[in-house]
C-alpha cells in the first residue's frame, strides 16, 4: 500500500475533522481502547491548530487522509514530574499527540509508517527524542509503540478522570544520530 505522508494544510481541515468522527464513531460502535468521545477529542480545532501551527501531518492513500499525527515541543503538564530516559528542554524533543488512523485502513501499517516518519523528522530536525502518553486500556496503541521501539517510562493522571481516563502510560523513544 503506497503510503504519502506530507505537511496538512488548510484545505484538509474538513478532511480531518471527518477523519475524527469517523474514528470516534467506530469506536463508539465497537471497543474504545483510547477512550476519545466525539465532540471532545480529536476535534476540528485540533486539525485547525495544527496545520496552523505546521506541525500536522497527513498521510494519504489514493489521494484519501486515512491517518494524522502532530509532532510539536509542547508536552503535557505532568510530564515535568517524571524522569525521562535522557534530560532535554522541550525545543529538543518531539510530543506526538492526536495520532490517528483511519478505522478502514487500521492493520495496513499506517501507523507504522506515521511513527517512522516521525522518527525521520525527529532525525532531521536533530531533535533528542520523541514523547507520547498513551491511556493504559488502549492496549493495540501500546503495542505498536513498543513495536516501534518506543521505551515505558512511567504511569501518570493527565487530569482526565471525568471522562473515565485515569492512567497514562508515557513511552520515549531516543533518536540517535545515524552515519552517513
Amino acid at each position: 500500500m503506497k503510503i504519502v505522508i506530507e505537511l496538512g494544510k488548510e484545505n484538509d481541515i474538513d478532511e480531518l475533522e471527518k477523519l475524527y468522527n469517523d474514528l470516534n464513531d467506530y469506536f463508539e460502535a465497537a471497543v474504545n481502547y483510547p477512550g476519545w468521545k466525539k465532540g471532545v477529542y480529536p476535534i476540528r480545532q485540533n486539525a485547525i491548530d495544527g496545520v496552523k501551527n505546521g506541525n500536522l501531518y497527513t498521510a494519504r492513500h489514493d489521494g484519501k487522509i486515512v491517518g494524522s499525527i502532530i509532532l510539536n515541543h509542547e508536552p503535557e503538564p505532568a510530564y515535568y514530574n517524571v524522569t525521562w530516559q535522557i534530560e532535554s528542554d522541550y525545543s529538543k524533543v518531539f510530543v506526538i499527540h492526536t495520532f490517528v488512523v483511519h478505522p478502514e485502513f487500521m492493520k495496513f501499517g499506517i501507523g507504522r509508517a506515521l511513527l517512522d516518519f516521525a522518527d525521520e523528522q525527529g532525525f532531521k530536525s536533530k531533535v533528542k527524542a520523541i514523547r507520547l502518553d498513551v491511556y493504559e486500556g488502549n492496549i493495540p496503541a501500546v503495542k505498536l509503540y513498543e513495536k516501534c521501539g518506543y521505551k515505558y517510562v512511567d504511569t501518570v493522571d493527565l487530569g482526565l478522570s471525568n471522562y473515565g481516563l485515569d492512567w497514562f502510560k508515557l513511552y520515549e523513544k531516543l533518536i540517535v544520530k545515524r552515519k552517513i
